[in-house]
């Protein structure tokens, strides 16, 4: 299957995405499945994962109904209210939901820097950890010391780095310490990395393959094809790129690799850790 591992759903309202501002006009719009369905067949997806996009309960069953009324989303990576003392209860009620295949929580517009290292946000995977589901995490490169240290006290825990970790990308200069620290986080084998997300961080205003390839042959160099996911983050990528541009430059940048390794990174890789697992 070619799967896109990352994607998003929303009807927009100013009072549920409050971290869109001017500069997200192009996606402060309705983005649902009528409107991704069609690019996906065009680019010969067989499927997405749906991930969240406001942290609430009520987000959780938006998505799995939009799961269950189309079946071109394989998956979906909700919200539960991890720092709840009842958060095993929430997350045994999802557990029978046939597409829940994960959980997320939006770590990096915490104001503590150190938010993922809560006594108790961390009972809370924990508790997930009992139940076969993987955690996405979503943080931005100066949250990796501390993520390198969540990530070792759940060693049986699947985790998946979102976004390759949102490094800052600029023509100028290139993150020594996020690719430090990515290349260390990486030699955790319960530990993947999501390529996506990407071209919302370049810096300037265009971008091209060139300034995208430091970037993936770091990641390509730390974690390897069979640990390598590939995603969208589709609506938020029409920030700065098409869909299929984004798809594009992804199948440019692994071109190279063996047609299984291809594979793997589009859509095996997704299917074996957030399908087969689940």
């Amino acid at each position: 299957m070619r799967i896109d591992s990352h994607q998003h759903f929303w009807k927009y309202n100013q009072v549920d995405y409050v971290w869109m501002n001017e500069q997200h006009a192009i996606i402060q719009k309705d983005f649902l499945p009528e409107h991704l369905n069609s690019l996906l067949n065009t680019l010969d997806f067989d499927g997405t994962i749906s991930v969240q996009a406001r942290q609430s309960l009520e987000e959780t069953d938006f998505l799995l109904q939009l799961a269950e009324d189309n079946s071109f989303i394989k998956g979906v990576v909700g919200w539960v209210p991890f720092c709840d003392k009842k958060v095993e209860k929430h997350i045994e009620k999802y557990r029978f939901e046939n597409k829940i295949v994960g959980f997320r929580h939006v770590i990096h517009d915490e104001p503590d820097n150190n938010f993922i290292l809560r006594p108790d946000f961390n009972e809370g995977i924990k508790a997930l950890s009992k139940f076969g589901l993987c955690y996405d995490i979503l943080i931005f490169g100066r949250h990796l010391p501390q993520t390198i240290e969540f990530v070792d006290s759940h060693p049986r825990q699947i985790f998946i780095i979102d976004h390759i970790a949102k490094p800052k990308i600029n023509k100028n200069s290139f993150d020594v310490d996020w690719a430090n620290h990515m290349k260390k986080i990486s030699e955790r084998e319960h530990v993947y990395c999501k390529l996506s997300g990407m071209v919302t961080e370049i810096l300037q205003e265009s971008w091209d393959i060139d300034l995208l390839k430091p970037y993936f042959e770091t990641i390509l160099d730390a974690f390897g094809p069979q640990r390598m996911i590939f995603g969208s983050d589709w609506p938020v990528c029409l920030l700065k790129s098409t869909y299929s541009n984004w798809v594009n430059a992804v199948l440019c940048l692994i071109n190279r690799l063996s047609a299984n390794e291809q594979r793997a990174i589009m859509g095996e890789n997704a299917e074996r850790i957030y399908l087969q697992t689940h």
